[in-house]
């Protein structure tokens, strides 16, 4: 699928995407939101009430199902339920599947990567993070855990927790536009090096 989406359910946690959206766009990327509903506005955990660029059935008319590449990128943030029911949602989990199979990349931060992105499947040899008590979804599906701000393992980019949504922005925006872009932003926001 080509571009750059972050996905939302009712109960998404607010800062991962916001956050995540507000580097990418600061970086230069078009990310957009998606509705994983049919409603044009999504309920955030704190009953922050978003707008989103695409329902989910109007992402699937309109974009190119067919490739992708490491520059294209579907991101799903955490809280809950909407790790939940992002997690649920057979559509989008398939459609995850044959993104990265296809040769695109999959971010989760939070309780995500170990409810969403642990069905891929196949996640030997891949270190990932995410909040704590979700790793055993990781560890089963064979992937390392690692208590990391955020961490890159390939096309597979993931991050801990709302603390860190700004750090896992920037690792997207490093995969995307590179070291420079990442640093760019990074200063200009004041953030200090998070390890």
């Amino acid at each position: 699928m080509k571009g750059v989406y972050i996905f939302l359910a009712d109960g998404f946690e607010d800062i991962e995407a916001l956050g995540t959206l507000d580097v990418l766009r600061r970086g230069g990327v078009e990310a957009s939101l998606v509705s994983v509903s049919d409603e044009p506005f999504v309920v955030s955990s704190h009953r922050v009430a978003v707008g989103v660029d695409y329902t989910f059935e109007e992402l699937l008319d309109s974009a190119d199902l067919a490739n992708a590449s490491e520059e294209d990128v579907m991101i799903f943030p955490g809280g809950m339920p909407g790790s939940k029911t992002l997690a649920s949602n057979k559509k989008l989990i398939e459609l995850m599947k044959k993104h990265y199979a296809a040769g695109g990349t999959v971010a989760a931060i939070c309780a995500a990567p170990g409810l969403v992105l642990s069905q891929l499947g196949g996640l030997d040899e891949h270190i990932m993070t995410c909040f704590d008590g979700f790793e055993t979804g990781l560890t089963d599906a064979g992937a390392a855990f690692v208590p990391k701000a955020a961490y890159t393992s390939e096309r597979i980019i993931t991050g801990r927790s709302a603390g860190y949504c700004i750090p896992f922005g920037l690792e997207i925006l490093r995969k995307l536009k590179g070291d420079e872009a990442a640093e760019k932003v990074r200063s200009a926001m004041l953030l200090p090096v998070c390890e």
